[in-house]
């Protein structure tokens, strides 16, 4: 049966299970609490607040894609609306940065980073455009950040050893440049350069033949600098600390370095899409997800809901991989991320 509870938005329109999502609705009745439900695809979702005009709900383990969202109060069920929930490609994983796509066959790389010192027979998965999960690599404890250079090349950091590794076509990690702190996020600017983040405060540059020289210090993180170029070049930083209001910094190719935006919870994976918008896993005003940020830095909006979301990354094709502290999703958003430089 239906009445007049009608579902006006869903805020936001992507989630991922467990994440907190807005319903505004008018009509429902909360008379009597034990007749309301929110039903998400095919499974009934936690409700954490409830009111005749907003419901606070978690997006519950239920079938991926876009599915349809339905209130129900005093008996009656409202008309539906629809969210779409990101497909999960792989668990038991461990990333603690972005994962990357291979700009040559779409694949999608993420590692099992593990904690401190821990020794784990394979530390880099592939995964390729179907979803198939395969075992990559074993050879880098600890692998942090994941960048691919303009001419293709994967390179991955240790932040155990301070070394940044290159994978050559045999699977082989060989060592491109060392003593690099605990080194966490790679980027590469527009010409090509790489450079690496030390968690306790300082950015390398390094050439192309592996040798570095810090370049800048901003403050030390007590997890991991998450590194991506914007379409100004300049070089945008997250380092989450303890505080719940953390910022994004912006580096100018002068080393300059000055705040792009404040006020997001744990900020840490960003990526730019090709208008210029920022993307990155983050608490914004007690809502955890994925936070886009506009080009001025003026605005901020969840656009994911999610929890333990440690970083992100765009496909050719639109797909947006987001990974958690121990999964990885997929979610089709049609957003393009930023082209390679080069």
């Amino acid at each position: 049966m239906t009445n007049l509870a009608r579902i006006l938005n869903i805020d936001p329109l992507y989630g991922i299970p467990g994440g907190e999502i807005v319903i505004e609705c008018e009509g429902l009745d909360t008379r009597d609490l034990s007749t309301c439900a929110v039903v998400i695809g095919d499974s009934p979702a936690p409700i954490v607040a409830l009111g005749p005009r907003r419901v606070l709900a978690i997006v519950p383990e239920t079938k991926a894609g876009r599915v349809l969202v339905r209130l129900s109060g005093g008996g009656y069920l409202s008309e539906p609306a629809s969210l779409t929930v990101a497909k999960k490609l792989a668990g038991d994983l461990h990333p603690v940065a972005n994962p990357a796509f291979d700009p040559d066959d779409g694949a999608l790389f993420v590692t099992r980073s593990g904690s401190r010192g821990e020794e784990l027979p394979v530390t880099l998965f592939r995964i390729d455009i179907s979803g198939d999960v395969s075992e990559y690599s074993g050879d880098i404890s600890n692998p942090t950040g994941i960048a691919f250079s303009p001419d293709g090349q994967m390179f991955v950091s240790s932040r155990l050893e301070g070394v940044v590794y290159r994978l050559n076509p045999f699977k082989e990690a060989v060592a491109f440049a060392r003593n690099l702190g605990v080194a966490t996020g790679i980027a590469f600017d527009p010409s090509g350069v790489m450079y690496v983040g030390d968690r306790t405060g300082t950015i390398f540059r390094i050439n192309g033949i592996g040798e570095e020289r810090a370049w800048t210090q901003i403050e030390p993180s007590v997890s991991a600098f998450h590194l991506a170029f914007g379409p100004d070049d300049s070089l945008y930083v997250t380092a989450p600390t303890v505080t719940s209001s953390d910022v994004i910094w912006r580096i100018n190719p002068d080393g300059e370095t000055d705040i792009f935006f404040k006020g997001l919870g744990r900020p840490q994976g960003l990526a730019f899409d090709r208008d210029g918008n920022l993307y990155v896993a983050a608490a914004l005003r007690g809502r955890r997800g994925i936070v886009r940020i506009s080009p001025d830095g003026t605005d901020a909006k969840v656009i994911v809901a999610g929890v333990n979301l440690i970083g992100l990354a765009f496909s050719a094709v639109g797909e947006m991989a987001v990974v958690s502290i121990d999964s990885v999703y997929s979610l089709p958003t049609q957003i393009k991320g930023t082209l390679l430089p080069g």
